[in-house]
């Protein structure tokens, strides 16, 4: 199999160019990335669309990985709670090599055939969830296999990756290929394939929420209060909602804990 990520840079001799030369060289690469991931939109559509009926009955969504994929996927997952107010149950990003993986490459922990399976299984994933494989190359193992394990117990599967005809692509329900070409460092699939994944994920968890009810109109209403900039904007969303003042918006955002019951309980007061 070729794998087009771990094709020669387009750029030579990098270390000759100048700075302005090398930012606007990384720039131009990345203008590619947004085009590649909109001719995958049906496929991401395909997902989502799967993946939200699931949810509403109970189901919970993974992500595995290794590496920077790995990483990307536990960023995601990270983000739902304090930006939707979900139960951090709902979405869980499990890296090759565990937590210490997060900081620190673990050296062999992406070639192994059954970790994936190990660490699913620590969180009782069965056929009501859904996961994910996040591998830039679609070939690492702890992907591949933990993906192909979850098939064979009836499991949906889906897949973000990068290369055409990737073995990962085979042992998911759902594949999600974006094809971003050779890096500008070559094989540095941390750049427009990472960049690529980051899109996806941003496009799947968004969707998600919102189908899920987690959005209204446009706003964040479930959103946690963990710091006086999101205090600030939950009222605002309060007062542009009830038409309160700001301090008595504040008020009723901090007794009730989010802007959807300050809403609500303003509803009702006001009948």
């Amino acid at each position: 199999m070729e794998r087009i990520t771990e094709n020669p840079s387009a750029h030579r001799h990098l270390e000759k160019r100048s700075v302005e030369e090398l930012l606007c060289g990384i720039n131009a690469e990345d203008k590619s990335v947004p085009l590649a991931v909109e001719k995958a939109i049906p496929q991401i559509r395909a997902f989502v669309e799967a993946t939200v009926p699931k949810m509403r009955d109970g189901g919970r969504l993974f992500y595995i990985g290794a590496g920077t994929s790995g990483r990307l996927g536990i960023l995601d997952a990270s983000e739902i709670p304090p930006t939707y107010g979900a139960p951090p149950e709902w979405v869980i990003g499990l890296i090759a090599g565990g937590d210490s993986a997060i900081r620190k490459a673990v050296e062999g922990a992406e070639d192994s055939l059954t970790q994936a399976w190990v660490d699913l299984s620590a969180f009782g994933v069965d056929f009501r969830d859904t996961v994910v494989g996040i591998a830039a190359s679609g070939t690492t193992p702890y992907v591949v296999e933990g993906l192909r394990t979850c098939q064979a117990r009836g499991i949906t599967t889906g897949c973000i990756t990068c290369n055409p005809g990737a073995p990962v692509l085979a042992v998911a329900d759902f594949p999600i290929l974006v094809v971003t070409g050779p890096e500008f460092v070559t094989g540095s699939t941390r750049m427009k394939a990472g960049t690529a994944q980051k899109l996806v994920l941003n496009m799947i968890s968004t969707s998600v929420m919102i189908r899920l009810g987690r959005v209204q109109d446009n706003k964040m209403v479930d959103m946690q209060l963990s710091n006086n900039k999101l205090v600030d904007r939950g009222t605002r969303m309060v007062m542009q909602a009830t038409g309160l003042a700001y301090q008595p918006a504040q008020d009723l955002l901090l007794a009730e804990g989010s802007v959807r019951e300050a809403v609500r309980r303003h509803a009702e007061q006001s009948k």
